[in-house]
């Protein structure tokens, strides 16, 4: 990665939203959402800067208080309607870098070395644009079609599909210099250039949109307090089995 002069990771957050109020500075394990992904992001050390993008002063204080930067996004862009990639058009015309990582605020389990890899894989493939997705190995059907199955054979066990690959929007990253140009031609510049995916876990496509989403993350978060000492259990009956071995 010596190659790449400047990286860095964008956290965007807003006050406002339509399914839970202020989700970014709600309460989970005792420490604000948008604390997990700033941990994170500090952890993997792969960037030069982490940055909160928020339009409110009041995450200049959060910035503060976990020792990264903070920049304030105009008003006008925190709408529902605003578009993501204007978002990061702006951070970009007022923050120069070669690389930006949109880390979201409301993925609380994604992991720094997670982070850390996908940095390294958009600088290995020279990739201008990365989407981080999940895989999923179901029977799926797209307009009453299958997709990565056949209706003409052995209908197959999940275990032997292909993976389809939902989008999971837990991180995304841009070549800055592709992403503006883009932008500038096309008014749009979400996957732009050579495009990559990225798989991550199960635990980091958790994301948190609504309160039902919040109490299933705090149950997780909870449950990952207890994973070191998990152990799987079976019935009484399986000792039966051990008998007849």
């Amino acid at each position: 990665m010596s190659k790449v002069k400047n990286i860095i990771a964008m956290i965007p957050a807003k006050l406002g939203s339509t399914r839970l109020p202020m989700k970014n500075l709600a309460l989970l394990g005792g420490r604000p959402l948008i604390y997990y992904p700033i941990r994170a992001a500090r952890m993997s050390g792969v960037f030069d800067k982490v940055v909160i993008n928020a339009e409110n002063a009041i995450f200049a204080e959060i910035a503060k208080r976990y020792r990264v930067g903070f920049y304030q996004r105009p008003l006008e862009l925190v709408s529902p309607t605003t578009k993501t990639d204007t978002v990061v058009y702006d951070f970009l015309s007022k923050n120069l870098c070669d690389i930006v990582a949109w880390v979201s605020p409301i993925a609380p389990f994604q992991t720094s070395e997670e982070i850390r890899e996908a940095v390294k894989y958009f600088i290995k493939e020279k990739l201008d644009s990365l989407m981080a997705v999940k895989n999923e190995q179901v029977h799926c059907i797209f307009k009453s079609k299958p997709v990565n199955f056949s209706l003409n054979k052995l209908f197959a066990q999940t275990q032997d599909l292909s993976p389809v690959q939902p989008f999971v929007y837990s991180l995304m990253m841009w070549r800055s210099k592709t992403f503006m140009q883009a932008f500038k031609e096309k008014g749009y510049a979400l996957l732009c250039g050579k495009v990559g995916y990225f798989p991550v876990g199960k635990f980091s496509s958790t994301i948190v949109k609504k309160k039902e989403d919040l109490m299933l993350a705090d149950f997780i978060m909870q449950a990952m307090g207890r994973y070191k000492r998990y152990q799987v259990k079976y019935d009484h009956i399986t000792k039966k089995l051990r008998k007849t071995r």
